[in-house]
């Protein structure tokens, strides 16, 4: 199996005041189609600093990252931009929903920024929301859904352009354990029948039992655990 991400001796510094804080060093790796991985850690350790770096959000301080086989950071910001858009979805904790849309038009929003027209982008974005099981939400704003219902809706988002990879950022950090859990299976069976990648970063142990693998971030390293 082909990898879809592949990183090498990926490393990141912040400058501050004080001096220069190295988040992480020489992390080498690598998430083949299909794959389903969890990246854990304690709150702080650089976790969506590497989600961030993976999906193209940010830079490293030096490494490499590889998208299908193509070394990304020689790429201008247009093509960086180009390849978020076709190929990777993006899930985070605070749903980050347009609060002025409705639940349709924020799902079809990615598809619009894409040039697709309006009334293709909404079906596809209709379509999508079935899968989720929210198309009687369609015509409702955030605000009149719930917290598990609008993570939904950010997930139904992130898959509406049909990506390889997803990425998940605490998905399940702003819900109780009942919700999270659902949105772990809801994440589960996508990426199943879609055939993504996905890497889901969390500092919670129980999601260990949803992943293929586990890493460990720690000491500005990762390592992957033995299987839980």
């Amino acid at each position: 199996m082909s990898s879809i991400i592949k990183t090498e001796c990926l490393g990141k510094d912040y400058t501050l005041p004080k001096g220069v804080l190295r988040v992480f060093e020489g992390i080498d790796f690598e998430l083949e189609g299909g794959e389903l991985v969890a990246v854990m850690g304690i709150s702080g350790v650089g976790k969506t600093t590497l989600l961030n770096l993976l999906g193209i959000l940010d830079k490293p301080t030096e490494g490499k990252i590889f998208i299908d086989g193509e070394e990304i950071l020689s790429k201008s910001e247009r093509e960086k931009a180009e390849i978020r858009n076709r190929k990777i979805g993006f899930v985070f904790q605070f749903y980050h929903l347009l609060p002025e849309f409705t639940t349709l038009e924020n799902v079809s929003f990615p598809l619009l920024i894409r040039g697709v027209e309006k009334k293709e982008a909404q079906r596809k974005a209709y379509e999508i929301l079935s899968e989720v099981s929210l198309e009687e939400k369609a015509p409702l704003r955030p605000s009149y859904l719930s917290g598990g219902e609008q993570q939904r809706v950010a997930i139904a988002r992130a898959l509406v352009n049909e990506p390889k990879l997803l990425l998940a950022d605490e998905p399940t950090g702003n819900l109780d354990w009942e919700s999270g859990k659902k949105i772990l299976e809801l994440i589960r069976d996508l990426h199943q029948k879609k055939g993504l990648s996905s890497v889901i970063v969390t500092h919670n142990e129980k999601i260990a039992q949803f992943c293929r693998k586990v890493y460990l971030m720690e000491n500005r390293k990762m390592k992957l655990l033995p299987h839980l």
